[in-house]
């Protein structure tokens, strides 16, 4: 089974390979993932992040689900020390850089309820799979055509931040200012949640983040910084 939609600003494609998984299963994945789009965007007025916002929810009328993906947001804007910021200043909340890949997990979390057990998920370059191995590549910084390297993947997932396809857009925290450190950083982890928000919240933290992002349990890191050195921890898994 192959699908592509086009949610929360960029295409998610999916590739189950089992044969005896329902139509159905897809369905509710593309479904809860524009129940998402709907719910967290900072960008329609009428989600619950823009009311939250404008003052007109309080932490009484808070779903279960904005709960922790606020919680999630407050424990990488400590653990970084304000570089990871939801919340910055002279700016509206805005959880996205959370809300990807904490709901693409929950899709991927979906489809192994359904009976899944051979899948990738691709979000925009972010990738969740089971049951490879799945080959992904990391796109070279400042040559699209390129790859840097290609990475195998059994289960788990992968997430890159760059400046390639929109620029300086990744903000350091704790001075408001775009992050310049690094030109791209991808994070290995079990689960997209901890691997997308570990990729920008490290982005943000500039050349220090690469240590950082190396040192959280489960991670694997493979960053370019802004004199075009690499670094890769010694765990990344790269295909033969």
């Amino acid at each position: 089974m192959r699908r592509v939609e086009h949610i929360m600003g960029f295409p998610v494609s999916l590739r189950i390979d089992d044969e005896d998984v329902p139509e159905e299963a897809a369905d509710a994945l593309f479904a809860w993932l524009r129940e998402v789009d709907a719910r967290f965007s900072p960008f329609k007025p009428d989600s619950d992040v823009s009311r939250l916002d404008r003052g007109e929810l309080s932490d009484d009328d808070l779903s279960a689900d904005l709960v922790e993906v606020l919680g999630l947001c407050e424990e990488y804007r400590v653990a970084t020390g304000g570089a990871f910021d939801a919340r910055l200043p002279g700016r509206g909340l805005d959880p996205c850089a959370m809300v990807k890949g904490w709901s693409v997990q929950r899709a991927a979390e979906l489809l192994t309820a359904a009976g899944a057990t051979r899948f990738c998920l691709n979000a925009g370059g972010d990738v969740v799979a089971a049951g490879g191995p799945w080959r992904v590549g990391v796109r070279h910084p400042e040559q699209a055509d390129r790859l840097c390297t290609v990475l195998e993947i059994t289960d788990g997932a992968v997430a890159t931040s760059a400046r390639y396809e929109r620029g300086d857009h990744i903000l350091d925290g704790r001075t408001g200012r775009p992050a310049t450190g690094l030109l791209s950083l991808t994070v290995v982890a079990p689960s997209l949640t901890e691997a997308d928000a570990t990729a920008t919240a490290a982005f943000a933290m500039g050349a220090e983040g690469m240590e950082w992002a190396a040192a959280r349990e489960g991670c694997e890191v493979f960053a370019v910084d802004a004199e075009r050195r690499v670094v890769r921890t010694p765990g990344l898994p790269v295909a033969a």
